[in-house]
């Protein structure tokens, strides 16, 4: 179990990122898609789309633990209303902690 959950975060924190950021956007393999980016060509270019987050850090030094959560607000954070949402399975069993 120790060394699943030791290849599991080495593999989350280290090899998933240098992967993304290696990976051909769509309109660089040649793919057409209408309309211009934005300034950014990020999310946060969309009118009324905000995007927030936190960082939580318990502990001092080495062995301090981080965790956050990142939020997008489609609608702005002014907005009272609500808004479709979806969940995806992640590990095929409908059990990811939170999620249900």
């Amino acid at each position: 179990m120790k060394k699943t959950l030791s290849f599991f975060l080495i593999f989350s924190f280290f090899i998933l990122p240098i992967a993304a950021q290696t990976k051909p956007r769509a309109r660089d393999l040649g793919i057409p898609f209408d309309g211009e980016t934005g300034q950014y060509n990020a999310i946060t270019d969309v009118k009324g789309v905000e995007v927030g987050y936190t960082t939580l850090i318990s502990g001092d030094g080495k062995k301090a633990i981080r965790t956050g959560v990142t939020a997008i607000l489609p609608l702005g954070k002014d907005f009272k209303g609500r808004v479709f949402a979806a969940w995806h399975t992640l590990n095929g069993n409908g059990e990811m902690t939170g999620t249900t």
